[in-house]
C-alpha cells in the first residue's frame, strides 16, 4: 500500500469520517424522526406499531444513541450492535419481503439486503475499532 494511503487510513481524521458516512442514515433519520414527531409515529402506526408515541420515543433515543456511541469512539462495539439489532428488527416488522407477493416483495427484499450490508458494515467497524484500540 502507498504510504500516502497508509497515512490516510491510519489519521484520527479518516476514521472520524468513515464513521460518520457509516452512521449518517441512522443520526440524519433520528433526527428527522425527533423533527416530525407526529409524522413518524404515524408511519410506525401505519406498519402496525402500538403505542407508536412510546416507539417514536424508542427509535429516536435507539438512532441517536447507537449512532452516538460509533461516533464518539466509546464503547463503539456496543453502538454498533444497537444499530445492527435495530436493523434485524427492522427487516422482521417493517420489511418482511417473505410474506409478500409481486410487485411489494421485490423492493423490501432489496431493503432487507442493504439492512445485512450494513450490518455487516458495523462489523467491520467494531474490529476496526478494536485493532485500534490495540494498536495505542
Amino acid at each position: 500500500m502507498p504510504r500516502v494511503i497508509a497515512a490516510i487510513l491510519d489519521s484520527g481524521a479518516c476514521w472520524f469520517v468513515a464513521r460518520l458516512v457509516l452512521t449518517f442514515v441512522f443520526w440524519s433519520a433520528g433526527l428527522g424522526h425527533l423533527a416530525n414527531s407526529q409524522g413518524s409515529a404515524a408511519e410506525l402506526a401505519s406498519i402496525g406499531l402500538h403505542p407508536a408515541d412510546f416507539l417514536n420515543i424508542v427509535l429516536i433515543v435507539t438512532l441517536l444513541t447507537g449512532s452516538l456511541l460509533i461516533l464518539l469512539d466509546r464503547w463503539l462495539w456496543l453502538g454498533c450492535g444497537v444499530l445492527s439489532g435495530f436493523l434485524v428488527i427492522a427487516i422482521l416488522l417493517a420489511h418482511p419481503f417473505w410474506t409478500m407477493q409481486e410487485p411489494a416483495r421485490t423492493p423490501h427484499f432489496r431493503v432487507a439486503m442493504e439492512h445485512i450490508s450494513l450490518i455487516g458494515g458495523f462489523m467491520v467497524c467494531a474490529v476496526a475499532g478494536r485493532l485500534r484500540e490495540l494498536k495505542r
